[in-house]
């Protein structure tokens, strides 16, 4: 069988409706998508996706902007990953497909994006690694691109955008070690101009000056987002005088340097040092003493991204608009032996 109108009249129903429910569309019951998805299966359809394209203007296609370098690769440990397996579980109920647009590390992100957007390869976009000052969101709006960004910016006019929630983090974490009589709490922040290193900074300073205690630049150490980043923050710590009793990590991977270079010097975490951890990682499990850190469901982070973009399509806006909003996404802390240890006063 052969095309749209043998397979409508096979069906018995017109071919708009069988168009819709091969394309996804809301306005189309399930059992008639689930009939109309049986027959081109058994009839061996397949659709003109070119053709069909080019008509529609549209690729059927959403990108996923990433950084492409050792750094981010090394600490990603399956942050895009599972990210990307609640993307699809979204986009796949549509027929749209999602591909990854790496950005290499010695590229220009905005040269690189006005190349994507110049190719017309993608319907919409979610672009992460927020910057400061991020002239992406411009481009996009400017090209009128739906699209959302994974990280907040100054950037822009009104856009959507989805972030975890750093400020959460950093005043849950100064309170416990307050808590436990830490005094002199240092933290890691990125050593480049994404956004989050602001945001995490302002949200630990104001944690301090809750509690009563002076903020001293000397104790953020910015260092790579990576394993290697946190060996040498570790290394950096060590170095200073007065040495803080607690320390507070930014990324995921630091916390497996970290340990390392502090068992080199003979400081046990949780014992000589509280240490708290960002994210739970899957290569992060196997520290010990068990690292207290934060726990989110990246699978759960990637739907509402995919749903939140719908929202922003014309096609899909119908259905999704109640996610067309910004949102911080929270992070539940995991308790575990890494900062057990307690300054005495």
């Amino acid at each position: 069988m052969k095309g749209i109108h043998q397979l409508a009249k096979h069906l018995e129903i017109s071919i708009g409706t069988v168009s819709r429910a091969l394309n996804g569309r809301p306005d189309v019951s399930p059992e008639t998508r689930r009939r109309v998805l049986e027959a081109a299966e058994q009839f061996g359809y397949v659709a003109n996706q070119s053709g069909r394209s080019l008509r529609k203007g549209a690729t059927n296609v959403v990108g996923l902007m990433i950084e492409s370098s050792k750094e981010s690769i090394d600490n990603s440990d399956n942050f895009f990953s599972g990210l990307t397996g609640g993307l699809q579980t979204v986009l796949t109920r549509h027929n749209l497909d999602l591909i990854m647009l790496p950005c290499p590390n010695d590229e220009d992100p905005l040269e690189y994006l006005k190349r994507m957007v110049a190719r017309r390869l993608v319907d919409a976009m979610i672009i992460s690694a927020t910057q400061r000052v991020d002239p992406r969101i411009d481009l996009l709006i400017k090209a009128h691109i739906p699209f959302v960004a994974l990280g907040r910016s100054t950037s822009g006019g009104s856009h959507i955008w989805i972030d975890l929630d750093f400020e959460g983090v950093a005043h849950s974490a100064v309170d416990r070690l307050v808590a436990r009589g830490h005094r002199r709490i240092a933290i890691t922040a990125p050593n480049s101009d994404i956004n989050l290193g602001y945001v995490f900074v302002d949200a630990y300073r104001a944690a301090l000056e809750r509690h009563g205690l002076a903020f001293d630049p000397s104790l953020i150490i910015r260092a790579p987002s990576s394993e290697s980043g946190g060996y040498q923050a570790a290394s950096t710590l060590l170095t200073l005088e007065p040495r803080p009793s607690a320390i507070i990590l930014i990324y995921e991977m630091m916390a497996i340097g970290l340990y390392q270079r502090l068992a080199e010097a003979g400081i046990i975490p949780g014992k000589d040092m509280a240490v708290i951890g960002f994210r739970e990682a899957p290569r992060s499990k196997f520290l010990q003493p068990a690292l207290t850190c934060y726990r989110l469901s990246l699978h759960d982070l990637g739907m509402e991204l995919a749903e939140t973009l719908l929202a922003l399509m014309p096609e899909h806006a119908q259905t999704y608009g109640d996610h067309a909003r910004n949102r911080i996404w929270p992070l539940e802390l995991v308790p575990g032996k890494s900062d057990d240890f307690q300054q005495s006063s």
